[in-house]
């Protein structure tokens, strides 16, 4: 799997590691929030239980026997939660139970509740079962004889059936919180990932279109060195003539290289543009008289035009349009024609070619497309390069036949 490939299967990867590790959260956290809220339920419950338990057993009063003639006057006796006053197992009294029945409860369960809290001089929790299968929660609280022994103890009964289904209600409410929250995790992460490895999958392009670039360049270059250096190999007696010309081949491939890295370097924002005002017109006769025209007419008209740019850059773009031009715009059989014209920041090359498609006209400056007429990786450099500027690429064919690329720039306001 190359680099692309795996590039694109990254944001997957990182969406279903934040959904295991939000999941994961998710889980302890609900388990914690599910405890904590079973146990609030059970301290309201035992806070109430404990409320009947110590009002009911500073009603009871032993002067020998217990007595529990004032239990009966107190309004508890009549509300919930019901209670009983129960012997343990060492003394033996009648016990007492609440006139309103809240819940159904064996009385071997509340018997067996005072007798444990009665044996351990202790409050007493138990969790049990009603007669009609409902949850109830018991407490247990002993009371003592003069001699501070325990003889018997309180025990209030509160229906739990309410606060368990309350807490079923809360389980649910997390439950779905968090199946929702796992859907805006994933949706989350995916949408992070891919803003994430944005630029990393802009710096795979950037090589790419180097790559591309470089050997768009030197393609040409390259072909006419070797055909120099074959040349120099069968003439010997041509070498002096053929030396120098390889040199400069040399060096232009040394610029063209230079040229790249200075873009590659520009998009991956390494290096700024070097901007200085240019006069626009003396820099497109200069890349003119530079460029073997091999036959072909080339025309320049100009008129005094400044703008604020990167020279080696705009040099550069100039030099593919002219290229293009050269190239591509002419009759077939018959040498090219080209015109050039700047003025108020603009340079129009106009060939004698046979024009280009009007619908392919935007696809023309997309590097590695090539139509009919005036196109090719090298117009998308050109396009880059206005797009840097702050400028624009234009194309599109003359009246009387023939493509037009225009190239503006912001032009120099002082």
């Amino acid at each position: 799997m190359n680099a692309s490939a795996r590039l694109r299967t990254l944001p997957r990867w990182i969406t279903l590691w934040s959904l295991l590790a939000g999941a994961a959260g998710i889980v302890v956290l609900g388990t914690l929030l599910v405890r904590s809220d079973a146990a609030r339920r059970d301290a309201e419950i035992d806070a109430e239980l404990r409320r009947v338990t110590s009002t009911v057993s500073r009603l009871v009063r032993y002067d020998g026997t217990v007595t529990t003639a004032a239990v009966l006057r107190d309004p508890l006796e009549e509300s919930c939660p019901q209670f009983a006053v129960l012997p343990g197992a060492a003394v033996r009294f009648g016990g007492h139970f609440s006139r309103h029945e809240c819940v159904p409860v064996d009385p071997v369960v509340l018997t067996s509740a005072a007798e444990r809290a009665t044996a351990s001089g202790r409050l007493t929790w138990v969790s049990a079962v009603a007669e009609d299968g409902r949850p109830i929660r018991l407490v247990a609280e002993p009371f003592r004889q003069p001699d501070q022994q325990a003889i018997g103890a309180v025990v209030a009964v509160a229906d739990a059936a309410p606060a368990a289904a309350a807490h079923r209600q809360t389980i649910l409410v997390l439950v779905a919180g968090g199946a929702l929250l796992l859907v805006v995790i994933g949706v989350a992460g995916r949408l992070l990932a891919a803003r994430a490895l944005r630029p990393v999958a802009a710096a795979l392009e950037q090589q790419e279109v180097l790559l591309a670039d470089t050997a768009h360049d030197l393609r040409t270059p390259v072909a006419a060195l070797r055909a120099l250096a074959e040349a120099a190999l069968l003439n010997p007696g041509h070498r002096a003539e053929l030396l120098p010309r390889t040199v400069e081949l040399a060096q232009r491939m040394g610029t063209i290289i230079d040229g790249v890295l200075i873009r590659a370097r520009l998009a991956a924002g390494v290096q700024t543009l070097e901007r200085e005002p240019v006069w626009l017109d003396q820099l497109v006769s200069t890349v003119v008289d530079e460029t073997p025209a091999e036959g072909a007419q080339v025309t320049v008209t100009t008129a005094p035009s400044r703008v604020v740019a990167d020279a080696a850059l705009v040099r550069r773009a100039i030099g593919n349009l002219l290229d293009n031009a050269l190239r591509h715009g002419r009759v077939p059989g018959q040498a090219a024609i080209v015109h050039i014209t700047v003025a108020g920041g603009r340079v129009m090359v106009a060939d004698h070619g046979p024009g280009i498609d009007p619908e392919l006209a935007d696809a023309a400056f997309d590097r590695f497309h090539s139509t009919g007429g005036s196109s090719g990786l090298g117009l998308s450099i050109v396009r880059w390069v206005a797009e840097a500027h702050g400028g624009v690429l234009r194309v599109y064919n003359a009246e009387e036949g023939g493509a037009i690329f225009e190239l503006a720039l912001p032009a120099d306001a002082g």
